[in-house]
């Protein structure tokens, strides 16, 4: 396997040939058993060096009755006590600022990314120099599967703050040796301006949320400027689910006339692209198992789940040494299936993506409802004007869901025909799609504000609800 050892050391200046469509041929095309033999030895020597370099690893595993040597198959290793979120801000709160779970010393931590929400104590990621490069290395070995090479331009338009997505976007494209355009986003009438300069440099690639590109179709349009005119070919995305909702996907690629790739795990797990569509598959996500282990399990047991079933993303680091994550809790829910791949990587695959966090979903009448099976209705139907919020809530003793989904600028000028015409057929598709009755009210264009990074569409306000049931009833 090339460049495999812990920690890892990669020669910066490698490149594979220009015409091969892998980075690593060995490991991303070898027999998925010889590679899960490679893991296993890996996943020790990473339990090993948590186990003396971290008190919260050794303590946990020692409440637990765990050894790093009890772990000689991958089902011993399903018995290693997952790792939450509240723990990890628990150890920090403890252990300023970076939490006892940090195994490289304080003078070798190179960047320090968090949180970015407003309430309750951060989260510091602490990323080490040695790992920053490693995560370079990651990243420009994903982009290369997806079609960018040295050379190209690579526009990255997300948030360059605390949010990873960017700063990981623009590491591995440096790293690839393409030419990057940190725009970034989120400040106001820049959206005006990335389209008059995504038309000025015509970029091969480009980086952001889903969202965002939606947002900027629209504003190209509104400029006078027809994205497909920008010359992008490749669009890869993460932040929030999109990229691998179909109806979404369709939108970007006929706005752009690019072909969309998803990506993404979570900050902590950084590089987070470790989970990422290729050229040869891009549809849904490869999960690239020798960077990052991931696992989809049973959300009550955190055992594995066969290949074809859905269950909790479980995810450990295998490469990085500042922070390490074993056995990390996503909270998210998706569903796997066994390669190889399309691409010809030998690698298990997410066919629908990451579908959202768990915590997201909510029940109406005994149904669960993830909010991206919302977007894929919407996203589909002719009519729909780019934005929709969901309202959830109990009125009485009963669930109630209704969607305020915005028409577009035609169904507007045809009148109220049309209007209750697209009412009925979204009532219609949402029933079909979720199992249960939504009511419907669509209302004009641009009734709802442009997300600058990502959406936030799923309202649980009972007065408001309330509110909107009283005028539908009126």
């Amino acid at each position: 396997m090339e460049y495999w050892s812990f920690p890892p050391a990669y020669d910066d200046t490698y490149l594979p040939p220009a015409d091969s469509p892998y980075w690593f041929p060995v490991r991303e095309t070898m027999d998925p058993s010889e590679r899960e033999r490679a893991i296993l030895v890996r996943l020790r020597e990473v339990m090993r060096y948590a186990w003396e370099q971290s008190g919260f690893y050794r303590r946990k595993w020692e409440q637990a009755g765990i050894h790093p040597d009890h772990i000689t198959s991958l089902e011993a290793f399903e018995r290693v006590p997952v790792v939450t979120k509240a723990e990890l801000r628990a150890s920090q709160a403890q252990h300023p600022p970076f939490g006892d779970y940090l195994c490289v010393p304080d003078a070798e931590v190179a960047h320090i990314h968090g949180t970015s929400g407003t309430t309750g104590r951060p989260t510091a990621f602490a990323v080490g120099r040695a790992d920053w490069q490693a995560i370079a290395n990651n990243h420009a070995r994903i982009l290369w599967g997806m079609g960018p090479r040295p050379g190209d331009t690579v526009f990255v338009a997300a948030i360059f703050s605390l949010y990873l997505g960017s700063w990981g976007a623009m590491l591995g494209a440096e790293r690839l040796g393409c030419r990057v355009f940190p725009f970034g986003a989120g400040a106001p009438g820049m959206t005006a301006r990335a389209a008059q300069w995504l038309r000025l440099t015509r970029p091969r690639a480009f980086y952001s949320t889903p969202s965002y590109a939606l947002r900027l179709a629209e504003v190209a349009a509104e400029e006078g400027l027809d994205p497909g005119d920008f010359g992008l070919e490749v669009m890869f995305f993460s932040g929030e689910p999109g990229a691998s909702i179909p109806a979404v996907r369709q939108r970007i690629e006929e706005a752009f006339g690019a072909r969309v790739f998803d990506c993404g795990t979570m900050a902590e797990m950084t590089p987070f692209m470790s989970a990422a569509a290729t050229a040869g598959a891009p549809e849904g996500m490869l999960l690239w198992q020798d960077m990052v282990y991931h696992e989809i399990c049973d959300p009550e047991t955190f055992a594995r789940v066969p290949y074809g079933q859905r269950g909790t993303p479980v995810y450990t680091h295998l490469e990085r040494t500042s922070q390490p994550m074993i056995r990390l809790l996503s909270g998210d829910l998706s569903h796997w299936v066994d390669g190889p791949s399309p691409c010809g990587r030998t690698y298990p695959r997410l066919p629908d993506g990451v579908y959202g966090r768990i915590d997201d979903m909510f029940q109406v009448r005994g149904e669960n409802v993830y909010p991206s099976e919302i977007d894929n209705v919407l996203n589909g139907i002719d009519g729909y004007g780019g934005e929709h919020r969901v309202v959830i809530s109990r009125e009485g003793t009963m669930d109630e869901l209704l969607v305020q989904a915005e028409a577009n600028e035609a169904v507007q000028a045809a009148g109220d025909a049309a209007t209750v015409e697209l009412s009925r057929r979204v009532a219609h598709e949402l029933n079909k799609v979720l199992g249960l009755r939504a009511r419907v009210e669509v209302v004009s264009p641009r009734s709802f504000p442009r997300s600058e990074h990502k959406a936030r569409r799923v309202l649980d306000d009972r007065d408001l609800f309330r509110s909107l049931q009283a005028k539908l009833d009126g």
